[in-house]
């Protein structure tokens, strides 16, 4: 079911066409709701991405905008059709982090914060099973099986020949301290974060115990930023009911100083796969 055209980006890119045609109207989206005799928060999720868009809506909305290029009209409609196919992710049926998945697909690079657990793109399939069970333990085998493979599949992004995902990492020391599963499934994890940080396109730094409070404190985020220019970088911060998704500018400034801060206090990058490689020694005893 995998597809060449990634649903979610196109939907982001929609949305963002249409704000950008209701604005030049100088209209508001509740006067767009008022028009249409649909909710205003419809006309949000339209223009952020976060709902599926027929072509019936992009016809009502050009309609209210009164685009008279065709082509335009055209194109819109043909994003629309593109939007709902589906991604390679919904193979694995209903996935709760589907829309960051698709953001992290068509992301040039990621840069994230963890305090607790080794990020997902880094983890061995042995923790990623410890984890999911520990986190979730009245999910079912088979909904953890296939969380599991849908983590296998994300790394294929980290791990392409060609154009893979550029990925810095910060984690807390935390991350290499906690077990999850048993001490061999530790030994092998932070092994592996330390092999994989050789890759040129891959960095980890550890933001050890004694740097004290620091900007990353409230918890975990990440950063996707974009080759194409006309899809802005959003801040992703992943939560247990639902997430976070901020793409206004202030917003991405204001992280992406914070995460600064963060590599400027951890370990180079020397010294965090020395610490990394050294805990992992300690499992092992």
């Amino acid at each position: 079911m995998a597809s060449n055209v990634n649903p979610t980006v196109r939907r982001r890119r929609l949305g963002q066409e249409l704000r950008r045609l209701r604005e030049l109207k100088g209209m508001t989206a509740e006067e767009v709701a008022e028009r249409l005799l649909v909710s205003q928060s419809k006309i949000s999720r339209l223009e952020n991405g976060r709902r599926s868009i027929s072509q019936r809506d992009v016809r009502d909305l050009c309609g209210v905008y009164e685009v008279e290029d065709q082509r335009i009209v055209d194109s819109l409609m043909q994003m629309a059709k593109d939007s709902r196919q589906q991604g390679w992710w919904h193979a694995f049926g209903d996935i709760p982090y589907s829309v960051y998945i698709g953001l992290e697909t068509d992301a040039e690079s990621l840069r994230t914060y963890e305090p607790q657990i080794i990020t997902g793109l880094l983890q061995t399939r042995s923790y990623a099973e410890a984890l999911i069970q520990g986190a979730l333990p009245e999910t079912p085998v088979a909904d953890v099986e296939k969380r599991v493979q849908v983590q296998i599949r994300r790394q294929e992004r980290i791990t392409a020949e060609s154009n893979p995902l550029r990925l810095w990492v910060v984690l807390d020391e935390a991350c290499l301290r906690r077990m999850v599963g048993s001490r061999q499934v530790m030994r092998e994890q932070l092994e592996h974060v330390a092999e994989m940080s050789q890759l040129p396109h891959i960095t980890v730094q550890v933001l050890p115990f004694d740097v004290g409070a620091h900007p990353g404190i409230n918890g975990q985020y990440s950063i996707l930023e974009f080759a194409d220019t006309a899809d802005s970088s959003v801040v992703y911060i992943e939560g247990v009911t639902s997430d976070l998704y901020l793409e206004k500018a202030q917003d991405v400034q204001k992280y992406t100083v914070m995460y600064e801060h963060l590599r400027a206090q951890a370990l180079n990058v020397e010294q965090s796969r020395q610490r990394i490689e050294d805990v992992a020694k300690e499992y092992a005893r």
